[in-house]
Protein backbone atom coordinates (compact mmCIF):
# COMPACT_ATOMS: atom_id res chain seq x y z
CA UNK A 1 0.00 0.00 0.00
CA UNK A 2 1.23 3.51 -1.07
CA UNK A 3 2.46 5.51 2.04
CA UNK A 4 1.77 2.56 4.07
CA UNK A 5 4.57 0.90 6.14
CA UNK A 6 7.04 -0.53 5.18
CA UNK A 7 7.73 -4.42 4.40
CA UNK A 8 10.09 -5.83 7.36
CA UNK A 9 12.14 -8.69 7.39
CA UNK A 10 12.88 -10.61 10.85
CA UNK A 11 16.13 -12.67 11.28
CA UNK A 12 15.61 -15.37 13.48
CA UNK A 13 17.79 -18.60 14.78
CA UNK A 14 16.41 -21.18 16.70
CA UNK A 15 18.07 -24.22 18.33
CA UNK A 16 16.33 -26.75 20.56
CA UNK A 17 13.51 -23.83 21.56
CA UNK A 18 10.66 -25.91 22.10
CA UNK A 19 9.41 -24.86 25.58
CA UNK A 20 9.50 -21.08 24.75
CA UNK A 21 9.65 -21.04 20.74
CA UNK A 22 5.82 -20.94 20.78
CA UNK A 23 5.23 -17.94 22.57
CA UNK A 24 7.48 -15.99 20.70
CA UNK A 25 6.15 -16.65 17.58
CA UNK A 26 2.29 -15.48 18.81
CA UNK A 27 4.05 -12.07 19.79
CA UNK A 28 5.63 -11.73 16.01
CA UNK A 29 3.05 -12.73 14.03
CA UNK A 30 0.12 -11.09 16.38
CA UNK A 31 1.80 -7.88 14.70
CA UNK A 32 3.51 -8.53 11.37
CA UNK A 33 1.99 -8.35 7.83
CA UNK A 34 1.80 -10.41 5.16
CA UNK A 35 3.91 -8.85 3.28
CA UNK A 36 6.55 -9.28 5.87
CA UNK A 37 9.49 -12.06 5.98
CA UNK A 38 10.15 -14.14 9.16
CA UNK A 39 13.30 -15.77 8.03
CA UNK A 40 13.53 -18.71 10.27
CA UNK A 41 16.79 -20.77 10.38
CA UNK A 42 16.90 -23.81 12.75
CA UNK A 43 20.37 -24.83 14.02
CA UNK A 44 19.74 -28.75 13.74
CA UNK A 45 17.40 -28.77 16.66
CA UNK A 46 16.84 -32.15 17.71
CA UNK A 47 13.58 -31.48 20.54
CA UNK A 48 10.97 -31.41 18.06
CA UNK A 49 11.73 -27.61 17.07
CA UNK A 50 11.81 -27.94 13.71
CA UNK A 51 8.95 -30.48 13.36
CA UNK A 52 6.69 -28.13 15.38
CA UNK A 53 8.05 -24.89 13.12
CA UNK A 54 7.05 -26.71 9.85
CA UNK A 55 3.57 -26.87 11.28
CA UNK A 56 2.81 -23.27 11.53
CA UNK A 57 1.48 -21.83 8.03
CA UNK A 58 1.80 -17.84 7.48
CA UNK A 59 2.70 -16.28 4.43
CA UNK A 60 5.81 -14.39 6.11
CA UNK A 61 7.27 -17.44 7.32
CA UNK A 62 10.62 -18.73 5.83
CA UNK A 63 11.94 -21.70 6.55
CA UNK A 64 15.26 -22.88 6.52
CA UNK A 65 17.31 -26.31 8.17
CA UNK A 66 20.75 -26.63 8.86
CA UNK A 67 21.43 -30.38 8.50
CA UNK A 68 24.41 -29.80 11.72
CA UNK A 69 24.42 -28.01 14.49
CA UNK A 70 26.66 -24.34 13.24
CA UNK A 71 26.56 -22.14 16.46
CA UNK A 72 24.41 -18.54 16.90
CA UNK A 73 26.96 -17.06 14.98
CA UNK A 74 26.62 -18.67 11.54
CA UNK A 75 23.21 -19.41 12.03
CA UNK A 76 21.81 -15.40 12.46
CA UNK A 77 24.51 -14.79 9.72
CA UNK A 78 22.45 -17.24 7.31
CA UNK A 79 19.47 -15.73 8.58
CA UNK A 80 20.64 -11.93 7.98
CA UNK A 81 21.29 -13.36 4.38
CA UNK A 82 18.57 -14.20 3.53
CA UNK A 83 16.21 -11.36 4.54
CA UNK A 84 15.45 -8.98 1.51
CA UNK A 85 13.39 -6.12 3.04
CA UNK A 86 15.05 -2.62 3.56
CA UNK A 87 14.66 -2.96 7.49
CA UNK A 88 15.68 -6.10 9.03
CA UNK A 89 15.04 -7.51 12.74
CA UNK A 90 16.99 -9.73 14.65
CA UNK A 91 14.91 -12.05 16.73
CA UNK A 92 15.73 -14.70 19.61
CA UNK A 93 13.46 -17.72 19.98
CA UNK A 94 12.47 -17.24 23.56
CA UNK A 95 11.74 -13.85 24.15
CA UNK A 96 8.69 -11.67 23.66
CA UNK A 97 7.75 -9.20 21.73
CA UNK A 98 5.94 -5.95 22.89
CA UNK A 99 2.69 -5.85 20.98
CA UNK A 100 3.82 -2.10 19.18
CA UNK A 101 7.45 -3.19 18.96
CA UNK A 102 7.13 -3.39 14.94
CA UNK A 103 4.85 -0.33 14.96
CA UNK A 104 7.60 1.66 17.23
CA UNK A 105 11.10 0.55 15.73
CA UNK A 106 9.39 1.18 11.92
CA UNK A 107 8.97 4.76 13.68
CA UNK A 108 12.31 5.22 15.02
CA UNK A 109 13.71 4.17 11.48
CA UNK A 110 11.38 7.00 9.36
CA UNK A 111 12.24 9.91 11.71
CA UNK A 112 16.40 9.67 10.49
CA UNK A 113 17.11 8.99 7.22
CA UNK A 114 20.49 8.26 8.23
CA UNK A 115 19.90 5.62 10.85
CA UNK A 116 21.09 2.59 10.54
CA UNK A 117 20.23 1.02 13.81
CA UNK A 118 17.51 1.23 16.11
CA UNK A 119 18.05 -0.73 19.43
CA UNK A 120 15.32 -0.76 22.94
CA UNK A 121 15.88 -1.40 26.20
CA UNK A 122 14.61 -4.62 27.10
CA UNK A 123 12.77 -5.91 30.37
CA UNK A 124 14.24 -9.06 31.85
CA UNK A 125 12.06 -11.99 32.57
CA UNK A 126 13.26 -15.74 33.83
CA UNK A 127 12.71 -19.06 32.18
CA UNK A 128 9.16 -18.71 34.45
CA UNK A 129 8.01 -15.47 33.10
CA UNK A 130 8.95 -13.62 36.33
CA UNK A 131 10.70 -10.08 35.94
CA UNK A 132 13.94 -10.10 37.17
CA UNK A 133 14.80 -6.45 36.23
CA UNK A 134 12.69 -3.82 34.20
CA UNK A 135 15.55 -2.73 32.41
CA UNK A 136 18.35 -4.25 30.56
CA UNK A 137 20.57 -1.25 29.73
CA UNK A 138 20.01 -0.09 33.58
CA UNK A 139 21.41 -3.30 34.33
CA UNK A 140 24.57 -2.45 31.86
CA UNK A 141 24.67 1.09 33.17
CA UNK A 142 22.84 2.66 30.30
CA UNK A 143 22.92 2.64 26.95
CA UNK A 144 26.09 3.71 25.47
CA UNK A 145 26.60 2.92 21.34
CA UNK A 146 29.79 4.68 20.27
CA UNK A 147 32.93 2.15 19.34
CA UNK A 148 34.61 3.06 22.22
CA UNK A 149 31.91 2.63 25.00
CA UNK A 150 31.43 -1.02 22.90
CA UNK A 151 34.72 -2.00 22.94
CA UNK A 152 34.84 -1.53 26.76
CA UNK A 153 31.54 -3.09 27.88
CA UNK A 154 28.83 -4.20 25.03
CA UNK A 155 25.50 -2.94 25.72
CA UNK A 156 24.62 -4.07 22.15
CA UNK A 157 21.43 -6.98 22.66
CA UNK A 158 20.72 -8.59 18.99
CA UNK A 159 17.05 -9.44 20.24
CA UNK A 160 16.68 -5.87 20.68
CA UNK A 161 18.14 -4.32 17.52
CA UNK A 162 17.05 -4.11 14.37
CA UNK A 163 19.40 -2.06 11.06
CA UNK A 164 18.63 -0.97 7.14
CA UNK A 165 19.77 -3.78 4.98
CA UNK A 166 22.29 -1.98 3.39
CA UNK A 167 24.12 -2.03 6.48
CA UNK A 168 24.72 -6.05 6.34
CA UNK A 169 27.15 -4.99 2.71
CA UNK A 170 29.41 -3.62 5.78
CA UNK A 171 29.07 -6.25 8.35
CA UNK A 172 28.95 -9.32 6.92
CA UNK A 173 30.74 -11.53 7.20
CA UNK A 174 30.99 -11.55 10.70
CA UNK A 175 34.90 -11.70 11.39
CA UNK A 176 35.71 -14.81 14.10
CA UNK A 177 37.55 -11.47 15.81
CA UNK A 178 34.26 -10.52 16.81
CA UNK A 179 32.93 -11.39 20.14
CA UNK A 180 29.10 -12.03 19.50
CA UNK A 181 26.90 -10.79 16.33
CA UNK A 182 25.24 -8.22 18.29
CA UNK A 183 28.28 -6.67 19.29
CA UNK A 184 29.44 -6.26 15.94
CA UNK A 185 26.91 -5.11 13.97
CA UNK A 186 26.12 -2.61 16.66
CA UNK A 187 29.74 -1.14 16.09
CA UNK A 188 29.11 -1.45 12.08
CA UNK A 189 26.01 0.51 12.40
CA UNK A 190 27.75 3.62 14.39
CA UNK A 191 30.76 3.81 11.47
CA UNK A 192 27.91 3.39 8.92
CA UNK A 193 25.47 6.19 10.53
CA UNK A 194 23.12 6.93 12.97
CA UNK A 195 22.53 4.38 15.88
CA UNK A 196 18.93 4.97 17.68
CA UNK A 197 18.21 4.09 21.16
CA UNK A 198 14.53 3.63 22.01
CA UNK A 199 14.18 3.88 25.71
CA UNK A 200 11.55 1.33 26.88
CA UNK A 201 11.41 -2.51 26.51
CA UNK A 202 9.95 -3.38 23.51
CA UNK A 203 10.75 -7.02 24.32
CA UNK A 204 10.78 -9.20 27.29
CA UNK A 205 14.44 -10.71 27.23
CA UNK A 206 14.54 -14.26 28.73
CA UNK A 207 17.44 -15.20 30.52
CA UNK A 208 17.90 -19.12 31.55
CA UNK A 209 20.44 -21.56 32.00
CA UNK A 210 19.55 -22.97 27.94
CA UNK A 211 20.41 -19.11 26.26
CA UNK A 212 22.68 -19.40 23.17
CA UNK A 213 24.48 -16.26 24.63
CA UNK A 214 26.66 -16.46 27.91
CA UNK A 215 25.46 -15.07 30.77
CA UNK A 216 29.00 -15.53 32.77
CA UNK A 217 31.55 -12.82 32.78
CA UNK A 218 34.39 -14.26 30.88
CA UNK A 219 38.22 -14.25 32.38
CA UNK A 220 39.67 -10.48 32.55
CA UNK A 221 42.37 -12.31 30.03
CA UNK A 222 39.59 -13.72 27.98
CA UNK A 223 38.40 -10.11 28.24
CA UNK A 224 41.37 -8.59 26.59
CA UNK A 225 42.03 -11.01 24.05
CA UNK A 226 38.07 -10.32 23.03
CA UNK A 227 38.63 -6.32 23.08
CA UNK A 228 41.91 -6.79 21.14
CA UNK A 229 40.57 -8.86 18.60
CA UNK A 230 37.73 -7.02 17.96
CA UNK A 231 39.47 -3.72 17.55
CA UNK A 232 41.58 -5.48 14.92
CA UNK A 233 38.23 -6.69 12.93
CA UNK A 234 36.92 -3.47 12.85
CA UNK A 235 40.54 -1.46 11.59
CA UNK A 236 40.63 -4.99 8.86
CA UNK A 237 36.81 -3.97 8.06
CA UNK A 238 37.38 -0.28 7.66
CA UNK A 239 40.30 -0.69 5.75
CA UNK A 240 39.38 -2.83 3.08
CA UNK A 241 36.12 -1.18 2.73
CA UNK A 242 37.62 1.97 2.59
CA UNK A 243 35.61 3.64 5.14
CA UNK A 244 36.64 6.60 7.44
CA UNK A 245 35.94 6.04 10.79
CA UNK A 246 33.41 8.13 12.44
CA UNK A 247 34.50 10.37 15.62
CA UNK A 248 34.44 8.00 18.73
CA UNK A 249 32.06 9.69 20.98
CA UNK A 250 29.67 10.24 17.93
CA UNK A 251 26.44 7.87 17.95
Amino acid sequence: MIGGPPAISIAMATHNGLPYVRRQLASILDQIETSDQLVIVDDASSDGTWEYLQTIAHPAIELVRQPVNLGVRRTFQAALAACRHDLVFLCDQDDVWRHDKRATVVRAFRDRPDTTIVVSDARLIDADDRVVAGSFMATRGGFRGDLVSTVLKNRYLGCAMAMRRSLLALALPVPPGAPMHDMWLGAMGTIAGHVAFIDEPLIDYRRHDRNASPSAHASILQMTRWRLGFVAAIVARIVGRHLPPKPAGGR
